[in-house]
């Protein structure tokens, strides 16, 4: 009877892990797909802030930057890694951007917004 007993939690253990080991996994992916709707928030944000200083380089260049780290970035979430060090330099990149680009008013606010969103995400982390 004894052995019995034991296998009952064994199972009991087993299934209780599965349980919560599922659920982790869940939440992992709802906290990478989140993630990732906040990468292309920000990225639709940059091309429409991009498209009013059009023509000075060097604010395209800085537009470039923080589109490619944000890409870097969103191509490591889908592979399931979350890459703090290429989120940091993404949120690098965009302050650069906030700071020193001509931005219309609304554009500011949204990519102050995205920035603050980005450094909340790494911070969860």
């Amino acid at each position: 009877m004894s052995s019995h007993n034991l296998s009952r939690r064994a199972v009991s253990r087993t299934l209780l892990f599965g349980a919560l080991s599922g659920a982790g996994l869940a939440v992992f992916g709802q906290e990478h797909s989140r993630a990732r709707d906040i990468v292309a928030r920000v990225q639709n944000d940059l091309r429409r802030a991009a498209d009013f200083t059009a023509s000075k380089e060097k604010e395209r260049e800085r537009y470039r930057d923080v589109q490619k780290k944000l890409s870097e970035f969103d191509r490591e979430l889908s592979k399931g890694h979350f890459e703090k060090g290429k989120l940091d330099e993404a949120i690098d990149e965009l302050k650069e951007v906030v700071k020193n680009n001509t931005l219309e008013s609304h554009d500011r606010d949204a990519l102050a917004s995205d920035l603050s969103d980005l450094r909340t995400l790494r911070d969860l982390r």
